[in-house]
């Protein structure tokens, strides 16, 4: 009976260690991968191993990574996307040089890393991140990776994983499409850093491009609607003298979100996963909607999708061929109403929440404040608009200047998305707008209260009775100082049934000013 119930024991623990040895995580030189087995990440979220397309009646086979735990097994990562591999021949292994080989019947190469550093003990691991890394197994720290799979991603990118370029190097990270559902081999539709002017993130169809995130502004890109406060996922846009990158994190270890290219469809998706229902779900896709498509609106245009039609011009600024125009033909764009006359001096009005046009000739300068920078443009005649770099931190900082047209500009409703942008106009297009004075005043000082303030004392002095209006030197003390003031009442200019002296007026001791006037009546033929 004992000799039973031992056997028992020894026969689970041989079980649970033969289960226990199939889920490793590296590989070193002396070992291989073949087709069937797998490495899972150490906990358990990654899998690397060699797959057929499900909708693949092929024999093509591919090394890649997927969700471990997705009953789809979702693939984020193809080796050897280019060269498939026919049949259930392939070995991945490490080479006396340190260098990662994929081949078939250990022979043929079909892929292979371009690492050129050598040492001893190299090592292969899959991490929880999705991150497939070579490392020497005698450095004790686990960051220094000799080569690694984050740095050349497939269509899809992970948390951790940066898409943009090394500016020392000029290596660029970007993410390209699967040709199709049937084929991982690199489609034309591509996203990563666009360097052409300030940096941006764009979608590329082959050699044009798609679409454009708008400028960075600190709390996101001008042309994505706000979505910090979202549960799943922070995001962050890294611009300095050595790279420029766009990544992601998850708020917590139990999300997953993933950002996939479509090729079929040319757009950029961001997956998150529903654990109850065992399925990933759409959480965004750009281009978002029509107005999203790159320079849809032509030069100077400005597309809401909230009008009709959806293309606009600019304020200040006409249609250059208005019949094609009003046929939805919007490739001409718009052309100033009135020319600019740089010598006698324009003027700048504010086009607000916008969308950043695209810089295809950019001047940036990180630490300029907003009236410097319209300085600067004034200076430059060929200066046709302006901006704060960054819109955070109250009064903003930095400054934009674009030269030439005005391309992709999008309209959006909500303060809380786009950015200010100061366009050039003839003098005489910003004559008796109240409207931009106050714009004016903003982008002179930035002081919101002060602007406020001045429009309340501006209504005190303008009340219904003239013993209710403030003296001069009441409304002199009022702008010197941040007293509180009243309240004030229905403002004189509107308009009444009756005179206002048919209105009593409250007996007032002060000094006042008077505003005489004379109304008249009018009646119906």
């Amino acid at each position: 009976m004992k000799m039973g119930f031992y056997f028992y024991i020894v026969c689970c623990f041989l079980i649970f260690f033969s289960k226990a040895s199939t889920t490793i995580d590296t590989i070193s030189r002396s070992e291989s991968l073949t087709d069937g087995k797998t490495l899972v990440s150490n906990g358990g979220s990654f899998a690397l191993g060699f797959f057929s397309p499900d909708t693949s009646n092929s024999n093509n086979r591919y090394l890649g990574i997927w969700y471990h735990n997705d009953p789809n097994q979702t693939v984020v990562w193809v080796a050897n996307r280019i060269n498939p591999i026919n049949g259930s021949t392939g070995v991945l292994k490490i080479e006396s040089s340190g260098k990662i080989v994929l081949q078939v019947q250990n022979t043929t190469a079909v892929w292979s890393t371009n690492s050129t550093v050598s040492v001893e003990d190299p090592v292969l691991q899959l991490l929880d991140s999705g991150n497939l890394v070579l490392r020497d197994g005698n450095d004790i720290n686990p960051e220094n990776h000799l080569w690694q799979s984050f740095d050349y991603p497939s269509d899809t990118m992970l948390p951790g994983m940066k898409i943009g370029v090394d500016l020392r190097t000029s290596f660029d990270r970007r993410l390209s499409a699967w040709k199709n559902w049937d084929d991982p081999s690199p489609g034309d539709l591509t996203y990563g850093v666009e360097l052409e002017g300030s940096p941006e993130m764009v979608l590329m169809k082959g050699l044009e491009k798609y679409y454009l995130t708008g400028l960075w502004i600190g709390s996101g890109f001008s042309g994505v609607r706000d979505v910090r406060s979202n549960p799943i996922f922070d995001y962050d846009f890294v611009w300095n003298e050595t790279e420029i990158y766009f990544t992601f994190s998850l708020k917590s270890k139990s999300l997953m979100s993933r950002v996939v290219l479509n090729q079929t469809e040319s757009v950029r998706k961001r997956y998150t996963w529903n654990p109850e229902s065992q399925t990933w779900e759409l959480f965004s896709m750009r281009p978002s909607d029509y107005c999203d498509r790159y320079g849809l609106c032509g030069p100077n245009g400005n597309c809401d999708y909230n009008k009709l039609p959806v293309c606009q011009c600019l304020t200040g600024f006409r249609p250059k061929w208005p019949k094609r125009w009003n046929t939805s033909e919007y490739s001409g764009g718009c052309i100033h109403i009135k020319p600019l006359n740089c010598q006698t001096g324009d003027e700048f009005i504010t086009i607000r929440r916008v969308k950043s046009p695209a810089i295809t000739n950019p001047w940036v300068h990180k630490t300029m404040n907003l009236k410097e920078c319209k300085a600067e443009c004034s200076r430059n005649c060929s200066c046709m608009a302006y901006s704060n770099l960054d819109v955070t931190g109250g009064d903003g900082s930095g400054c934009a200047m674009w030269f030439g047209d005005l391309v992709d500009i999008k309209q959006f409703q909500s303060d809380s998305d786009g950015m200010d942008l100061y366009i050039r106009v003839s003098a005489s297009e910003t004559e008796g707008k109240p409207s931009d004075a106050a714009y004016e005043f903003l982008a002179e000082t930035g002081d919101v209260p002060e602007l406020l303030r001045s429009i309340h004392i501006s209504l005190l002095c303008v009340q219904q009775h003239p013993e209710e209006r403030p003296s001069m030197s009441s409304v002199v003390l009022m702008l010197g100082s941040h007293n509180e003031l009243p309240s004030p009442k229905q403002p004189g200019f509107l308009f009444y049934n009756k005179p206002f002296e048919a209105y009593p007026s409250p007996d007032n001791n002060e000094s006042s000013s008077r505003n005489e006037i004379s109304l008249s009546t009018f009646e119906a033929r």
